[in-house]
């Protein structure tokens, strides 16, 4: 019966204020400089989002010896190491910085640890382009820690000079995990000013935590290559829902997931644009269940500016 059936959309969701700047800065550069617009990495981790910029004529590629020299480029929400500023300078490429400023953050504690002469346990995923851009900052200072179960092998060479930072888009529970081991074992290590994981993160996994401990179903949508997309799987499962499963789009929906179900949860990592949840909810509403009702966890409010270069181009264009 349709009377019992019950569909909760969890908010936030979709899009963080990084996300949006940054997609925000490859439009406004295909506007102000014509296509092509070269961007290095996906600008977020979105396939939807990647394959509409395409579209409009940005080009993606893997490393800055694709860019004809001269060109424009954009480098991703995930933020990038030292090394590739300076290739990007030795080629003459003009570039815009739409690292998220929360990972930028990060960037620049990780200088200050290292200009204190401390070793840097951070923790995140081997090969993520954040984890990259970070150890890029101070390579011989950073030791990378992926799980709580890595502690037990981690090494340093003084315990007493110890500091700890951690990609943005983690497990908060996982990432407390793993610092209370490390605090086991380095009583003396340091935090940093404020815990890294970015408040989009916490605030989509504390929402997902709320929609799915009396769910039968949750439905992340995100790309596979999200890593907040992936974690919110994980937390709803670990928050009682009975299944979760990750789709880039309704379309991926397998309807034997539906069979028996009551109540469906539904919320979406911080690079996916709401009209693909929205596909979601019509989805389920085409199989009979009834329109969705949203819990809100807290309003987010945050805004970040687009990146200097980009407005003084475009005020030099208003002019």
């Amino acid at each position: 019966m349709t009377e019992s059936k019950r569909v909760v959309v969890a908010a936030p969701r979709g899009y963080c204020a990084g996300v949006d700047r940054a997609v925000v800065t490859v439009e406004r550069a295909l506007d102000l400089y014509g296509a092509p617009v070269y961007v290095r990495k996906q600008i977020v981790h979105n396939r939807h989002v990647v394959e509409d910029l395409e579209a409009r004529g940005a080009i993606f590629v893997d490393e800055l010896d694709e860019v004809p020299t001269g060109s424009t480029v954009v480098f991703s929400a995930h933020g990038v190491s030292p090394a590739v500023h300076t290739q990007a300078a030795e080629r003459g490429l003009k570039t815009i910085d739409a690292t998220c400023p929360l990972v930028t953050k990060v960037h620049s504690e990780a200088r200050r640890f290292a200009n204190r002469g401390l070793q840097i346990l951070l923790i995140g995923h081997a090969g993520h382009e954040e984890v990259e851009g970070t150890t890029g900052e101070a390579p011989e200072h950073i030791t990378l820690v992926e799980r709580p179960e890595d502690v037990a092998n981690v090494e340093v060479a003084d315990p007493a000079k110890v500091a700890w930072l951690s990609q943005t888009t983690l497990s908060v529970d996982e990432t407390w995990e793993t610092v209370g081991k490390l605090r086991e074992k380095f009583p003396q290590m340091i935090d940093p000013p404020s815990d890294d994981i970015c408040y989009a993160t916490q605030n989509r996994q504390s929402a997902v935590k709320q929609i799915a401990s009396d769910a039968d179903l949750v439905i992340v949508v995100g790309s596979r290559n999200s890593s907040n997309s992936v974690r919110l799987v994980e937390v709803a499962l670990e928050a009682g829902a009975k299944a979760s499963y990750r789709i880039d789009n309704a379309g991926e929906i397998d309807e034997t997931w539906l069979e028996g179900v009551q109540k469906v949860g539904v919320t979406s990592g911080a690079s996916v644009p709401d009209e693909l949840v929205q596909g979601v909810l019509a989805f389920l509403e085409e199989r009979g269940f009834p329109a969705a009702v949203e819990e809100r966890l807290t309003e987010e409010n945050l805004v970040f500016a687009l990146p200097p270069e980009l407005r003084k181009d475009m005020r030099r264009a208003e002019a």
